[in-house]
């Protein structure tokens, strides 16, 4: 809610300083804010979504649904791009007069020091609660900061020196950018869609928390994690000596799957037992 009324007010801001320019660079700005108002929405909808618990239907939870919403973010900020170069190859073609350029660096600023605000306090929450769509949201809102404060000083420049087509280029600077966080953030999203493993540091901490049962068990193997929103899910078989009864691997396997989902957060574990081949 916190990016939703963040974005609005500084669309309506950019509108009314692009208007009185008509600095294309700073409509570019409106655009791309207008991008980040419907991916802060999504967000905001998959973020409940994936809250809700496991049923019939979805019997392992409804966390990837964020992951969709971070792919949808990011294909809404290539659309945005390519708007943002449309508009601004129109306007070196036929370049125009911008005018009050101080209104223009001045919402530019506001919009940099807004951004940099909400974004750190997404960042913090999306971290805290293994969020992929709130990681999303606030990443737009990082690139904002960068592009807006881009546009001031593309507007700066334009003022000092008088070459009106510095207000175009710095439009198109700015969509590049933005295509390099689009790819980085649907790169990011699809991986745990097709099911990836955790990351390497995820695996090695699972290992380490077995490697410390080695005098009770005699090996674990086939090791499969991967990752629905914030949930991990880890499974293994777990070998232990044939003389063990059913109620003693039962608690040993307990103990393991408690230990783990302690020691990492947001954790789903699921253990087969078997007995050591003779």
């Amino acid at each position: 809610m916190l990016s939703v009324l963040s974005n609005t007010t500084l669309i309506i801001l950019k509108l009314i300083a692009g208007l009185l320019s008509g600095s294309v660079s700073i409509i570019s700005e409106a655009i791309h804010s207008s991008m980040d108002l419907v991916a802060s929405i999504i967000a905001l909808f998959s973020v409940k979504v994936s809250s809700k618990p496991a049923d019939k239907e979805h019997p392992y939870g409804h966390g990837k649904i964020e992951n969709v919403s971070g792919v949808l973010e990011g294909l809404l900020i290539f659309v945005a791009a390519f708007l943002i170069i449309k508009e601004a190859i129109l306007k070196i073609l036929n370049p125009t007069e911008v005018s009050q350029a101080y209104i223009g660096i001045a919402v530019m600023g506001i919009s940099s020091v807004v951004n940099i605000i909400v974004s750190r306090t997404l960042y913090k929450v999306a971290k805290r609660e293994e969020s992929v769509a709130l990681e999303a949201d606030a990443l737009h809102l990082k690139t904002d900061v960068y592009t807006s404060a881009g546009v001031a000083v593309g507007l700066l420049l334009m003022t000092i020196t008088g070459i009106k087509i510095l207000d175009p280029i710095t439009a198109i600077l700015v969509a590049l950018l933005i295509v390099k966080e689009a790819w980085s953030l649907c790169r990011n999203a699809l991986s745990p869609l097709l099911d990836a493993s955790l990351t390497e540091e995820e695996e090695s901490k699972i290992e380490e928390i077995l490697g410390t049962y080695n005098e009770r068990i005699k090996e674990y193997h086939k090791l499969r994690t991967r990752k629905s929103g914030n949930i991990k899910y880890i499974d293994f078989h777990l070998i232990v000596d044939g003389s063990t009864t059913v109620a003693e691997s039962h608690a040993l396997s307990e103990e393991i799957q408690k230990e783990l989902e302690y020691k990492i957060k947001n954790t789903n574990v699921s253990i087969h037992i078997e007995p050591v081949k003779a």
